[in-house]
């Protein structure tokens, strides 16, 4: 239900600003406005506001195919006693994903007054990760085509993440991808540790 609720308010949100560009250099992730001009407010907000209908439709779709099985094990880790909330701490991870995948981006153009960035990808890929850190040996479609194993997947997702993010060749955000995706992994460890035991066990036992 949450993911479902994220989705329709990215949704309405990303289209107002298709209609409405203003929108877009408002609530955008401008760091030069964010360290300078102190709107903080951009660190989330650019979240819900995408490229076009492409950009939009990929990382919704993403969000929903993913979303729902995080939020079905965070109701089990709720209901085991592990976490007090499952849709609170869903929210904090997708809501904590959205500033960690910002910052390095924040930090490397912070004086740069034309750089803009927007989007859910960090957000996206920290849930992607996420499940992958649930089940890891789970098929992921690499590129939508060929199913191979989601840690598989994951660490060919970092390794290009890493080396896109360093040649700045193109209009993605790589880096927010990289981090997200990090973020994404490292937070089940961060509410439970042991639950890093049942993700190396999934990896040894086949």
């Amino acid at each position: 239900m949450i993911t479902l609720l994220i989705v329709i308010v990215t949704v309405l949100t990303s289209v107002a600003a298709f209609r409405r560009q203003e929108l877009l250099y408002r609530f955008d992730l401008s760091p030069a406005r964010i360290v300078h001009q102190k709107q903080y407010y951009r660190i989330f907000t650019h979240a819900f506001l995408h490229a076009d209908y492409f950009h939009l439709g990929i990382n919704m779709l993403v969000l929903y195919s993913f979303g729902t099985f995080i939020e079905q094990k965070f109701s089990a880790l709720e209901a085991d006693g592990v976490i007090f909330s499952g849709p609170f701490f869903y929210l904090l991870l997708y809501a904590g994903s959205i500033a960690v995948a910002s910052l390095p981006t924040i930090t490397r153009y912070r004086n740069d007054e034309g750089y803009s960035a927007l989007g859910a990808s960090g957000a996206v890929s920290a849930v992607v990760f996420a499940y992958i850190f649930f089940a890891p040996l789970n098929k992921i479609y690499f590129y939508m085509v060929l199913p191979i194993p989601g840690i598989l997947f994951g660490v060919l997702y970092l390794v290009y993440s890493s080396y896109m993010g360093k040649r700045s060749k193109d209009n993605i955000n790589h880096s927010a991808h990289f981090w997200g995706a990090v973020a994404g992994f490292l937070f089940p460890i961060l509410l439970e540790p042991a639950l890093f035991m049942n993700f190396l066990d999934q990896l040894l036992r086949r």
